[in-house]
């Protein structure tokens, strides 16, 4: 009987060893592509120079200095929380409004629910040439208004819509994926709670509202984080439609990132910027977690 525990400890042991063992590929791959890089890119933030080690050199914190001190850094984190806020806010009410309607059983239901979706698996760069086309001085949407008696906007050359082009876009490419998360939400909602409801006297926005709501909250909250780090790196849209003009009003920092380093070659800089980006998506997955996600 002594033995017991001893042999119990072995097997505990023998278990561990095979877990680590388990999980050793996923720790190696997330070391050398997730760990490694971002330590690396705190490193880089503080030198200048270029990507070989002869030629980098410590600067302690002038990057950061410089990029607290930049006008343009500040309009393009200004830029970025605009492009954010104004896509992710949109990118969650119009697809629950949509999978609650989705969610019933009507003729070509199915056939919606694959349309809804299709955006979400196109290219974006594809579907960027063609925003870009829709929207041009003379392209179809200025067409359209002027054919209902408006005069033409210029879209891409404003200061003032050029953001709204991207939002759009934005907003358009993720409502699918966040329709389907939404009526996969819906599915978890026993119907037992909807029948009650209705035997109590609810009416269809008493359900949406004491019922569907508290029911898609943990939906609400993975919905919310995905949004935010898909708009938080958006580059393909302002890369393709606008090159982040028209004078740095479309500017978000993932370009900014881009273009300090390849274009302005100045890595330590970039490295900065993309520290502080990553700060910021870590701050906005903490803050929304606490304030959405269960106790």
């Amino acid at each position: 009987m002594a033995s017991s525990p001893i042999s119990q400890k072995q097997l505990l042991d023998q278990d561990a060893v095979m877990a680590w063992i388990f999980l050793a590929p996923a720790l190696l791959l997330m070391g050398i592509f997730i760990v490694w890089p971002i330590g690396y890119l705190f490193y880089l933030s503080f030198t200048q120079g270029s990507f070989t080690r002869s030629g980098v050199y410590g600067v302690g914190l002038n990057n950061y200095v410089r990029l607290f001190l930049s006008p343009d850094f500040w309009q393009v984190l200004f830029n970025t929380t605009y492009f954010t806020v104004a896509t992710v806010i949109p990118s969650l009410i119009i697809p629950v409004g949509l999978a609650v309607l989705l969610n019933r059983t009507f003729a070509l239901r199915d056939i919606l629910r694959t349309a809804y979706f299709i955006p979400s698996i196109t290219s974006l760069v594809a579907v960027g040439l063609g925003w870009r086309w829709l929207f041009q001085f003379n392209g179809p949407v200025n067409g359209l208004l002027s054919h209902i008696g408006l005069d033409p906007i210029p879209w891409l050359s404003s200061t003032i819509w050029a953001m709204p082009v991207l939002i759009l876009l934005s907003i358009w490419k993720q409502l699918g994926f966040n329709l389907v998360v939404f009526l996969a939400g819906l599915q978890a909602i026993p119907q037992t709670r909807y029948e009650a409801a209705e035997l109590d006297g609810a009416n269809p926005w008493q359900q949406f509202w004491y019922i569907t709501l508290p029911g898609l909250q943990p939906t609400i909250v993975f919905a919310t984080v995905t949004t935010a780090i898909f708009t938080l790196r958006s580059f393909e849209q302002v890369y393709v439609i606008t090159g982040g003009g028209p004078l740095n009003s479309t500017n978000v920092l993932v370009y900014y990132i881009y273009d300090q380093a390849f274009a302005q070659f100045d890595f330590g800089y970039a490295a900065a910027a993309a520290t502080i980006l990553l700060a910021i998506a870590l701050i906005l997955v903490y803050i929304q977690l606490k304030l959405f996600g269960e106790d």
